[in-house]
């Protein structure tokens, strides 16, 4: 897990390291005036350079983050990690082997929905058939709850990012009439450009961030909802096995209080010169 942690931090650190190397070399690109000559723009410039402050600490850092969490949720909310194949057939083979008092032992290390859902429930099912069930659905539940909690992230910024391109859109709005009154109301083109940049770039890369975002957070809240109904149907698919264990358990209680041995009242009410079965008299000889 800190290994996992660790790896995160460093891939976030190396991003934002690049977005204020970008943003450093924006502002001495600023600072030399280049694009001179009337030479048309490069994608950086027209893109990244004339999008002003908010594009470059707002809404760079955003999409920086929308492709990390997306890399992320990737490898975390997948099939394979999260819904192993034959893991019923699997938990369903230890619950025959061992019974339910090992299955917390032997599932305890376990991430995947199915195994961490019927852990719980063994510890805290008390030997319950209906308990155990309900337990196991609830930690379903709350699994499901907490990886749509995940996700969440990619909805805020989906939403988010337009509303902050708008935000530049006014700014630049506001620099654009500013412009046209210092200029006597007859404006030169050069003179409304700054704004008509800030205006439409920022809009740009809002709506470039908030698309893939929100198509982000679809495509695993499907899956998520698609692990969670196959994790439900894998886990009834276990619940006799578990019901016939404690049947088995109950059976041996049974015949265990059956043989308890024979309180001494019972021995001291038979007859004189019987001997109890379950005792062992030593024959000692005499006279030799």
């Amino acid at each position: 897990m800190r290994k996992r942690l660790l790896i995160k931090t460093s891939v976030l650190t190396a991003g934002l390291a690049g977005v204020v190397a970008a943003i450093y070399f924006v502002t001495r690109n600023l600072a030399s005036g280049s694009g001179e000559g009337g030479e048309l723009p490069t994608f950086f410039e027209q893109f990244v350079i004339d999008g002003g402050p908010v594009v470059w600490f707002v809404l760079l850092p955003l999409s920086l983050v929308t492709v990390y969490l997306a890399v992320e949720y990737s490898l975390s909310i997948r099939r394979r990690r999260l819904l192993p194949e034959e893991t019923a057939a699997e938990i369903a083979g230890t619950i025959r082997r061992y019974g339910l008092g090992r299955l917390q032992m032997r599932l305890a290390d376990r991430t995947d929905l199915l195994g961490a859902a019927l852990a719980k429930a063994a510890a805290a099912g008390r030997g319950d058939w209906f308990r155990i069930r309900n337990i196991l659905a609830e930690s379903l539940q709350d699994q499901a709850s907490a990886l749509l909690r995940r996700i969440e992230w990619l909805n805020l910024i989906g939403n988010v990012s337009p509303m902050v391109g708008l935000f530049g859109t006014v700014y630049g709005m506001i620099k654009l009439f500013n412009a046209i009154v210092l200029a006597g109301g007859q404006p030169q083109a050069t003179q409304l450009a700054d704004g008509i940049s800030v205006a439409l770039v920022t809009t740009f890369w809002g709506l470039f961030i908030a698309i893939p975002a929100l198509a982000v957070h679809g495509v695993f809240q499907n899956r998520i909802e698609a692990l969670i109904n196959d994790a439900v149907m894998e886990a009834e698919a276990i619940m006799p096995e578990i019901r016939r264990a404690l049947e088995r358990q109950k059976h041996a209680l049974a015949q265990r209080a059956a043989a308890k041995p024979q309180t001494i009242r019972q021995v001291e009410a038979r007859p004189a010169g019987t001997a109890d079965q379950d005792t062992f008299v030593p024959a000692i000889s005499r006279g030799q």
